[in-house]
């Protein structure tokens, strides 16, 4: 694909995931290209996307359009899109165009992994380790696995409270920075915004650093991002 190459790794506790590293750039030329190739993997019944576009400088508005088209159908499936490691430029223009209500981002491709496996009842504690691949010659040839996908109703339904991850022995450590936050405010509800951070960053959480850019933008998307809504999800453990 000229201007643009994407390299396929699957990847996840049960090898159904499909990890896409994205280099060159993204835009009216080539985000066609791109679209063939996630309409490719959607006909194969993978449905659980993480991209990581750290190899990648430039997308325009066209290039967004190929995540936002696709991110419906993918839902329908009961998968999602995650993006990773966006370089600042990108970022900047992914922000200003608000795609960050529609599109989900993890801060590594580990947390974007882990947040899939986890929401379908995975023990992310006892995952094989999946290397990700550096360039396109490393990459393992893996056989094609035909995978039911998971409606997405049960996807949504989950219910990730901290007394299931008590149930499943996991330690709060392990969680995605998502799931971290959650434990976090069940235990304690009135925190503000810096005790939040602070507290990530403790050896509960595994020393978890996040800016407080991302950190008020994760809460946002987890409603949680007032004491009120915090108190509310508190008491609705």
């Amino acid at each position: 694909m000229e201007g643009i190459q994407v390299f396929e790794q699957k990847v996840g506790y049960n090898n159904d995931i499909i990890y896409l590293k994205v280099s060159g750039y993204i835009d009216t030329s080539t985000s066609l290209e791109l679209v063939k190739k996630l309409k490719a993997i959607l006909d194969r019944h993978f449905v659980q996307f993480v991209i990581d576009l750290s190899g990648v400088n430039y997308v325009s508005s066209a290039g967004w359009g190929v995540f936002v088209g696709e991110i419906k159908s993918v839902h329908e499936q009961g998968g999602d899109i995650k993006l990773v490691n966006m370089t600042p430029d990108v970022y900047d223009v992914f922000q200003m165009l608000e795609f960050d209500k529609i599109l989900r981002i993890c801060d590594s491709i580990e947390e974007a992994i882990n947040e899939f496996d986890l929401l379908r009842g995975f023990d992310i504690t006892t995952s094989p380790v999946k290397e990700i691949p550096e360039t396109q010659e490393e990459i393992k040839t893996v056989p094609d696995v035909q995978v039911s996908p998971v409606p997405a109703e049960t996807i949504l339904s989950q219910n990730l409270s901290a007394e299931a991850w008590s149930k499943r022995s996991v330690n709060p450590a392990a969680l995605p920075v998502a799931e971290k936050i959650k434990h976090l405010i069940t235990y304690k509800p009135m925190s503000g915004v810096m005790a939040i951070k602070k507290e990530l960053n403790s050896e509960l959480y595994g020393h978890t650093k996040i800016n407080i850019l991302k950190l008020l933008q994760l809460l946002r998307e987890l409603n949680l991002d007032t004491k009120e809504k915090r108190y509310r999800f508190y008491r609705s453990r």
